[in-house]
């Protein structure tokens, strides 16, 4: 396979967004670091996903999305707890786990009944999903075990064959993955702390002051 790079204008976006339709492999940049992007509801391009990093397919994928009512197919409930931290850190590197609704695969939750979501705010990650239609299932695009990549040549280095496009947004600004906080149970609960902090998500309100580390 050979392996496209490409920049960011719209037309080379549309292209990149066809290849996700199509159930191909992406990397785009974020606001944290590359991600390796499938169509987060399609089943077989989230193995794809798995083979390319080499990742247990029991470790979950999050699904990225462009606008907070996108998230609405996906779960079964949005409990308060979320809807503050949605309303608190999105569009930003947080990500939530909330209960799966029927229509997201198990292949992508590592077959667990929840989902994990995160709308980032880079502008490009965005209109790439906007243009795909589709939540995009989107971790760090390097194969397991290697360092989280900030620059799309670092992607390249690691996955030049394994997938079908790059797109070359230049160097991203934080370098750490996402923050991840389960809000299915009774008080949320950091399961991956990231670019959020305990701090800035208890501060964000009082509610919050209860918010523990898994």
């Amino acid at each position: 396979m050979d392996t496209k790079v490409v920049k960011t204008t719209e037309e080379e976006l549309i292209e990149a967004a066809a290849i996700l339709k199509k159930g191909g492999l992406v990397a785009f940049p974020t606001e944290t670091v590359y991600g390796l992007g499938a169509d987060a509801l399609n089943e077989e391009a989230a193995r794809k996903i798995y083979a390319a990093k080499g990742r247990p397919s029991d470790n979950p994928l999050i699904a990225h999305i462009a606008k907070k009512e996108d998230i609405e197919p996906l779960v079964r409930e949005i409990p308060e707890a979320g809807k503050k931290l949605m309303d608190a850190f999105w569009p930003g590197p947080l990500t939530l786990i909330f209960p799966k609704s029927g229509r997201v695969p198990k292949g992508t939750t590592g077959g667990l009944d929840t989902v994990a979501v995160r709308m980032p705010s880079d502008p490009v990650a965005r209109r790439l999903i906007e243009l795909a239609g589709t939540p995009v299932a989107a971790p760090s695009a390097n194969t397991s075990g290697r360092p989280s990549p900030t620059t799309a040549e670092h992607v390249r280095q690691d996955m030049d064959g394994r997938i079908e496009m790059i797109v070359d947004g230049g160097p991203v600004g934080i370098g750490v993955e996402s923050t991840i906080v389960d809000v299915t149970g009774e008080i949320p609960m950091v399961l991956r702390p990231g670019a959020i902090t305990m701090e800035m998500l208890k501060n964000a309100s009082a509610l919050w002051r209860s918010i523990r580390p898994s």
